[in-house]
């Protein structure tokens, strides 16, 4: 089992922040976060837009990086600037 947090103003379409998932073989961030489909779609383009920071077990990682089962997976919004990344753009 994978555990996934999601902090800050990140949160499940359900507004959830915490989830369980099942996990046979190791897959990248990117697919545990498509494979949860329409609870975490949202996290996809924010993952592009490099707007939240990826750790797993506590060391930073990226949307490329193997999980494996018994990990804890934490993913937390931001602009670069301090900012949460997930607020009007002001350009």
């Amino acid at each position: 089992m994978v555990t996934i947090v999601l902090t800050g103003q990140l949160q499940t379409a359900d507004g959830e922040r915490d989830l369980a998932c099942d996990l046979s073989s190791p897959i990248t961030v990117r697919q545990l976060i498509q494979r949860q489909g329409f609870q975490l779609r949202h996290l996809l383009q924010l993952l592009r837009e490099k707007k939240v920071l990826v750790t797993i077990n506590k060391k930073i990682a990226s949307e490329d990086s193997l999980v494996q089962d018994g990990d804890a997976i934490r993913l937390v919004g931001h602009d670069g600037m301090g900012g949460s990344g997930l607020g009007p753009s002001h350009m």
